[in-house]
């Protein structure tokens, strides 16, 4: 009777000494599909980030409000929102690909070259560093292959997330 009792106890105790599953964590890499022909960078990243926004690029931060979560910090398949310039009059916007560290990130982005014939062409994993004196990405430099540098500094807006608003 004892051994019985003993064997039920630990078979009703086994549960909880084990560890429950690790959390999985979210995903810091996205594949991004190439266009078959040369786009701009707001149908582009509308076709491969799910966030279905349309017109400027620079309206998507506000468009996305209530209808996207939105913040300062870089994910894997977010949105990042350049605030339209003098040099960006219509804006533009990428698709994060990786999070390398909290400073830097790669992107997939059309439409984005110095050079004329660059232009419509879709370039993956291009580095991204935050140089935003609150580390908040409010101010960006992108790779420029053809300086082979870091290229002029962009105001940002911030990442819009996939998903619904408060997700």
């Amino acid at each position: 009777m004892i051994r019985l009792f003993g064997l039920v106890l630990l078979l009703l105790t086994a549960g909880c000494a084990s560890e429950p599953a690790p959390a999985v964590a979210e995903p810091q890499v996205a594949v991004l599909p190439p266009p078959v022909q040369p786009m701009q960078c707001v149908p582009y990243a509308r076709m491969v980030s799910g966030v279905n926004l349309r017109g400027d690029a620079w309206t998507w931060w506000g468009q996305a409000d209530g209808r996207y979560g939105r913040g300062k910090k870089p994910r894997a398949g977010a949105v990042l929102v350049f605030t339209k310039t003098s040099r960006l009059p219509l804006g533009h916007v990428s698709v994060v690909t990786k999070v390398v560290n909290a400073r830097e990130i790669l992107v997939t982005h059309a439409n984005w070259s110095s050079r004329g014939t660059g232009r419509g062409q879709v370039t993956s994993n291009v580095r991204v560093i935050d140089i935003s004196p609150g580390n908040d990405w409010s101010e960006l430099r992108v790779w420029n292959d053809d300086l082979d540098d870091f290229g002029l500094a962009y105001p940002a807006l911030g990442f819009i997330y996939q998903g619904a608003a408060g997700v």
